[in-house]
């Protein structure tokens, strides 16, 4: 903000003062001026105060000498940039107690505040405000002393931007290339631009030259801000490719600090020549190129230049001549269910014509296609012997590299190679033998048969005795489940010498047979029998109850017991039905009284009717009646 002066431009060392108060202000100092108003007077002040855009500022005046015992006048005044001065404010009395002594000719244009020690505060710092500030001190005699500070406000840059060049750069030339331009905006004073390689600043010289160098340019805006572009020149080298650079902003703060900002890292695109070439098998292979039949077989070549250049694959088989496969820019030959004609010789050759004379292009590599052909079995899948043979069962197993045979029964490993023999066989040997071949190079391929053995025979039984109930053996009456197992084959049939409905199953092998009954009767005396028979012969197993304690004292016990409870019962029943009828009786036989006579006329000297029926009941007929009551009591 630039403070415009009182209309006129006045010279730099010739400073007024307004004349009326001046001369007030001389009258009063000579008329009390003290012996010690011709001491020199001395003023300081920093030469140079920095200040951050829109905050406050103070800018400081120190006298020295007898005059700050004394009254003076004090003004500041402004310098631009163009060497202009102008008076900002006035003050008169001692110092530390200054008042602002007004004047129309002043006509400040900033936000400010003058204390009573002389310093000066702007309230808030704009560019404007970067100038000269000159403290003016007159004592008594009307000498000058000054002192001047420079603002210098501080603008921290907006943050940097970099354009890289997004081109492809050859690291063959030999002469820089332009990388990129980073940009740093709106600053006060200019800010400073460095270059990163890698997180490692880069040393660039101020000469032009074919390695490394930067262009810097400056910027004054419309806004008095300072804007710095850099554009960096650098011949790359093939190592540059993975690296990441970047360019840093430094711009100054207050009391000597200074703050920085970061641009956004950018890569390179480099173009340069294939020096390494490989070629391998991508899926999954055994050493020495092996690869299984069937699968799906990746061969990947690569070269380490930039652009990708062409590969080229050729496929060379004995005696053969060389055969072309297949050409193409992403190093890739993929060979779909590869089968065991496809082995032999493959080669890459990267076609890259930038590349050194002396860098081998071309890669080679063997494969091998390991195979397994079906299993043959002998003497086949089926096969039937009788208890007490021996024979000898074949797997024969081919295949490239030559395979491993393994005989199992029921997961369980038997014997290694291609032949197993049997010796006297039994119905254990039946069941089903697996033979499984495997290449021992090659993890996964297999190839397995299974055979069923069956042996022949007349039927095996096997009986589970069932233990009696009680500790003191067998009951008649009690329950027991009888069971028995038998194999054979042909499979046997189970049955039993008793009635019943048995549960039949098959577990194992083994036929089960189970039969639940009572032991009583002939089965406590003779027993029961299972029998397993097929054509080929049986066999059979009783099943046998011995020491059966008989029911009988049990039984007599209990119908004592209930002929007990029934007399018992009886007893009760005949005496209660004895007290009954003895209180019928007695209750028939009770002397009944007679009836009244009627009343006569009530004569004198006659009786009572109550006297007289006592006296009668001795007598004739009532004796009669009372004596037939009495006579046949219970």
């Amino acid at each position: 903000m630039e403070p415009p002066g009182p209309g006129r431009a006045s010279s730099p060392r010739t400073l007024p003062v307004p004349g009326r108060a001046l001369h007030l202000l001389l009258l009063a100092l000579l008329l009390g001026g003290a012996p010690g108003a011709q001491t020199e007077t001395q003023v300081s002040a920093p030469r140079l105060v920095e200040v951050m855009k829109g905050e406050p500022v103070t800018l400081n005046c120190s006298l020295s000498g007898a005059g700050g015992k004394e009254h003076l006048a004090l003004q500041w005044l402004v310098t631009d940039r163009w060497g202009n001065t102008s008076p900002l404010v006035f003050a008169v009395g001692r110092m530390g107690a200054l008042k602002r002594s007004g004047d129309p000719r002043v006509k400040p244009s900033m936000p400010f505040q003058l204390h009573p020690n002389g310093s000066l505060q702007l309230l808030s710092a704009e560019m404007g405000d970067e100038r000269d500030y000159t403290c003016q001190i007159l004592n008594g005699t009307a000498e000058k002393a000054q002192a001047t500070s420079h603002l210098r406000v501080l603008v921290a840059p907006e943050p940097p931007e970099v354009i890289p060049n997004k081109g492809t750069i050859s690291v063959v030339d030999d002469k820089a290339h332009e990388i990129a331009t980073c940009t740093s905006r709106n600053a006060n004073p200019a800010p400073n631009i460095t270059w990163y390689r890698d997180g490692e600043a880069l040393e660039i010289p101020t000469e032009l030259n074919g390695e490394l160098y930067a262009v810097s340019r400056t910027v004054r805006e419309a806004s008095g801000l300072h804007s710095l572009t850099s554009i960096l020149y650098l011949r790359p080298k093939k190592a540059d490719r993975d690296v990441a650079f970047h360019c840093r902003a430094t711009y100054h703060l207050p009391n000597g600090q200074q703050g920085q900002q970061d641009a956004a890292p950018f890569y390179l695109t480099l173009h340069y020549p294939t020096e390494n070439v490989q070629f391998w098998v991508a899926s999954p292979a055994a050493p020495g190129g092996w690869v299984r039949e069937g699968d799906t077989v990746s061969l990947l070549c690569r070269g380490d230049g930039n652009p990708t250049p062409e590969y080229i694959f050729t496929l060379k088989q004995g005696k053969k001549e060389e055969k072309s496969l297949e050409t193409n820019t992403n190093g890739t030959l993929t060979l779909g269910r590869i089968s065991r004609d496809q082995s032999g010789l493959y080669q890459c050759e990267v076609a890259d014509f930038d590349a050194d004379p002396e860098v081998e292009l071309t890669q080679k590599l063997e494969i091998h296609v390991g195979y397994l052909d079906p299993l043959e079995l002998s003497p086949g899948e089926n096969v039937t012997l009788s208890l007490g043979d021996t024979t000898e069962l074949g797997c024969l197993a081919s295949g490239d590299p030559t395979p491993k045979v393994l005989w199992m029964k029921d997961s369980i490993p038997l014997d290694q190679g291609p032949h197993f023999t049997l010796t006297n066989v039994s119905f254990n040997s039946a069941g089903i033998y697996t033979c499984e071949a495997s290449v021992p190079k090659l993890p996964g391929l297999t190839r397995s048969r299974t055979l069923q053995l069956l042996v022949q025979g007349g039927p095996e039984l096997k009986p589970e005795e069932m233990r009696p109930q009680g500790s003191s053996g067998w009951t008649e009456g009690d329950e027991v489940t009888l069971t028995c197992s038998a194999r054979g084959h042909p499979t046997p049939k189970l049955s039993w010498n008793h009635e019943g409905e048995p549960v039949n199953r098959i577990i194992s092998g083994w036929v089960q047979s189970s039969l639940k009954l009572k032991v009583m009767g002939t089965v406590a005396r003779e027993g029961v029998t299972c029998t397993a028979s097929n054509h080929l012969g049986h066999d059979q197993h009783t099943f046998h109850f011995e020491a059966v304690a008989s029911q009988a004292p049990q039984a007599g016990v209990a119908v004592m017991a209930a002929a007990v409870s029934v007399g018992l019962l009886l007893l009760v029943v005949a005496l209660f039905y004895c007290m009954r009828r003895k209180g019928r009786c007695c209750r028939s036989r009770e002397k009944v009284p007679p009836l009244p006579p009627e009343p006569e006329p009530s004569r004198p000297g006659m009786d009572r009717p109550e006297q007289t029926g006592l006296l009668s009941g001795g007598g004739g007929g009532g004796g009669s009646r009372g004596g037939h009551s009495f006579g046949d009591e219970c």
